[in-house]
């Protein structure tokens, strides 16, 4: 996985609207006086949200002071966790997992997907200015892998085809369908395999 880009077009100020402002003062009454870095993580999320799903400096800046704690302690919590994006993005931005068990199921072959539908480069708004994408470590879903986040939804039981499918139906704008794209519930068994459970109690 490469590393994070920091976008070199950053706006000089940021401050929460009233709607951020309100949710960041709600998250900041959880915690005990004294207490309130711990909100960091949150905040740094509501910034992103507000801001076109990135997170620039002035923006780090401004929840350090809110905060009061120091601008680099923020800026190392917003460097480290994928989740944020120091860029901006795609407004429909691809998080294509690359963990174990969606590379053995086929993830780099979503990453060539990506590359030839998308932009070459991760972290690089397409043409027409609808998608990016970026590889990431797990997120969580890897019994139906290969699958991928796009913007706050999961796509699992992924291949090349139902991929070009969904990038297709995007540039199209037609609405796409998160979970899985083999008809599975949940993350039950493919096939109808028995589990072990099934065969201890048989």
């Amino acid at each position: 996985m490469s590393l994070k880009k920091v976008s070199k077009d950053q706006p000089a100020n940021f401050e929460f609207n009233e709607k951020s402002l309100e949710k960041a003062k709600k998250i900041i009454s959880n915690y005990p006086k004294g207490k309130q870095q711990s909100a960091v993580m949150a905040l740094l999320y509501i910034a992103q949200r507000q801001n076109n799903n990135w997170i620039p400096l002035s923006a780090m800046k401004y929840i350090a002071k809110f905060l009061d704690m120091p601008y680099i302690k923020v800026y190392e919590v917003a460097t480290f966790y994928t989740m944020y994006n120091l860029a901006p993005v795609g407004e429909h931005f691809f998080q294509v997992c690359t963990t174990t068990p969606c590379m053995i199921r086929g993830a780099y072959k979503l990453i060539e997907v990506c590359k030839n539908k998308i932009s070459q480069n991760e972290s690089e708004i397409s043409s027409d200015g609808k998608i990016s994408w970026m590889e990431v470590e797990c997120l969580g879903a890897c019994v139906n892998s290969p699958m991928m986040q796009i913007n706050d939804d999961y796509f699992e039981d992924l291949d090349e085809k139902k991929l070009e499918t969904i990038i297709e139906n995007i540039r199209q704008n037609k609405k796409i369908e998160p979970g899985s794209y083999k008809g599975r519930k949940s993350s039950e068994p493919e096939n109808n395999r028995i589990t072990l459970m099934d065969i201890k109690n048989a």
